[in-house]
This record gives C-alpha cells, sequence and structure tokens, in this order.
C-alpha cells in the first residue's frame, strides 16, 4: 500500500550525531508536514565530557541519563516527531577496551541489529531513508560503521516478507542517502573567518586534508531559515563546549550565509537514476495525499 503521507528516517550512532548532521534537514521537513523520525542506535555512555563547565564526576557517573535528556532536547529543537532508541551500549572509540563489551553495537550479532532497524521501518514506512556513507576513514568510529552496515542491510530486508516476519507486514523504502560535508563549506567557513579578522579553529594539516577531500553530493536541501544546529548542538551540554570556535566562532547570521544547505549522496533509489542533482530528498517519491 502507499502510504499515505512523507515521512523520513534518520539512522545515527550516538545522541549528538543528530544535531551535527541534518539537523535543517529535519526541521524543515517537520514544518512541512513531513513525519521525521530518528533512530539512535547506542546510549552515548562513553561520551567524554568536552563542556569543561560539565567536567565533574557525578556528570561522569550519570552520563548515559545525562545524555538521555540531551537527546530528548535536541530532538524537540529540531523537530523530530518519534525518538526510538536502538537500545545497544556505546561502543567506544576505536581500539578501546569498550569495543569489546558484549552490550556494545560493535558486538551486537548484526542479524539482531538489522531486524530492530526493519521492525522500526515497517512500523513508520518511511519512504526516504537518511544514514551514514561507507566511507568512513576520517572518522572510523565502530558505531558509525556499523549504522552504515545495518542501514543498507534494513533497506535491503524490510521489503521482502521472508524477511524477519516477526516484525509486522514488510514495507519497501524508496530512496536512501548518505550524509556529506562538502569541502567547499568547511573551506569556506575558514575563509570566512579569516576574511572578518578572527582566528580560524582550522589548522594548516586539518586544511590540507579536507583540500585532499573528494566529496560528491547528488541532494542540496535549501535549510534557509531552518538553521536549528547551533541550538541543538547546543543542548548536548556535556559533548559540546560553547565556547567551541569551530560550531559557535561566527555570528549565526554569517555562518548560516556560507552554504545554506544539507547536503546528500543519494545512494540507493527505487524511483529513478541516482545521477541527477536534486533539491529535495523526496523527489520522485509518490504517496496518496
Amino acid at each position: 500500500m502507499m502510504p499515505d503521507r512523507r515521512c523520513l528516517l534518520a539512522v545515527h550512532a550516538h545522541p549528538d550525531d543528530e544535531s551535527s548532521k541534518g539537523a535543517g534537514t529535519v526541521a524543515r521537513y517537520h514544518a512541512e508536514g513531513v513525519r521525521t523520525v530518528l533512530v539512535c542506535c547506542t546510549g552515548g555512555e562513553e561520551g567524554d565530557l568536552l563542556n569543561p563547565a560539565m567536567a565533574t564526576p557525578e556528570n561522569r557517573e550519570r552520563i548515559h541519563e545525562i545524555r538521555m535528556e540531551e537527546l530528548g532536547a535536541a530532538s524537540r529543537i529540531i523537530g523530530y516527531d518519534e525518538v526510538v532508541l536502538l537500545g545497544y551500549r556505546d561502543s567506544g572509540m576505536p581500539g578501546s577496551p569498550s569495543n569489546e563489551n558484549p552490550e556494545s553495537f560493535a558486538m551486537a550479532p548484526i542479524h539482531e541489529a538489522v531486524e530492530r532497524l526493519v521492525g522500526v521501518i515497517r512500523r513508520e514506512r518511511p519512504q526516504v531513508i537518511v544514514t551514514y556513507p561507507d566511507e568512513q576513514t576520517e572518522y572510523p568510529h565502530p558505531d558509525h560503521l556499523r549504522v552504515h552496515e545495518i542501514s543498507m542491510a534494513a533497506f535491503d530486508a524490510a521489503g521482502d516478507p521472508d524477511r524477519y516476519p516477526a516484525t509486522g507486514p514488510p514495507f519497501e523504502p524508496l530512496k536512501l542517502y548518505y550524509t556529506t560535508w562538502p569541502r567547499e563549506q568547511m573551506l569556506g567557513i575558514h575563509s570566512k573567518f579569516l576574511e572578518l579578522g578572527l582566528e580560524s579553529p582550522f589548522d594548516e594539516k586539518w586544511l590540507e586534508r579536507i583540500r585532499s577531500r573528494v566529496t560528491v553530493s547528488t541532494t542540496h536541501v535549501d535549510i534557509s531559515g531552518f538553521d536549528v544546529r547551533r541550538e541543538a548542538l547546543r543542548a548536548h551540554a556535556t559533548q559540546v563546549d560553547p565556547n567551541s570556535k569551530m560550531w559557535f566562532g561566527l555570528p549565526p547570521e554569517v555562518q548560516g550565509s556560507i552554504h545554506p544547505f544539507d547536503d546528500y549522496f543519494l545512494a540507493r533509489s527505487r524511483v529513478g537514476p541516482s545521477e541527477v542533482e536534486e533539491g529535495d530528498l523526496f523527489d520522485g517519491v509518490p504517496f496518496t495525499s
């Protein structure tokens, strides 16, 4: 059956990922009446206390509880209609002992994690899924790698009635996107710092890495008027230093003018070619109104 409304489902690894990646897109679609659903795969238990004002032993002791509170606050700012916790523990950075925790996302049987995500897809019936790319050499976090893995598998399995029948009637999502960070956007931020006579937070080593990056985007969603990223990031008070130059060093109106788009790569499409330039994640998606 064709869904009677549009639905966007975003799959993220940890609390705060939903704020740094695609927050403006979700805010825009939510305002347009699209149902917006967040799947957060882990509880962020291994997150460092990156805000000096929050770096206390008491907060470290209750980091999971605090990060759930932060996730709720950020999701309300962005405009998610539903937040689904996939139920795994944060696996920590590559090579850390937490990678081996049996409750961690990295240690979860892949079929189990895929089944959980398929259940969400079949219940929510999203035409569009947003996830992480396969190329993650700059930040090879085990949980981010696993998000990509289960998203691709669930995209294929959700419409197959023979796969995971206990999770509900099959539903076939139509498009799957990767979030991207265009090189031009990052270099534009650096240039704007210099233009305003401000010290850039990006050193030459960082700039060289960005200049060598090859990022392909097929889809550019205009988020003018919906740039909620800064406010949503501030909601993650344990994870984001409010004095961070990278996130907050430029005035909001300046930051928003540099590249007022969220960029994506259309990785899978069942409604047409994936090579075309788009301005809407729902291009080509049919639904009954």
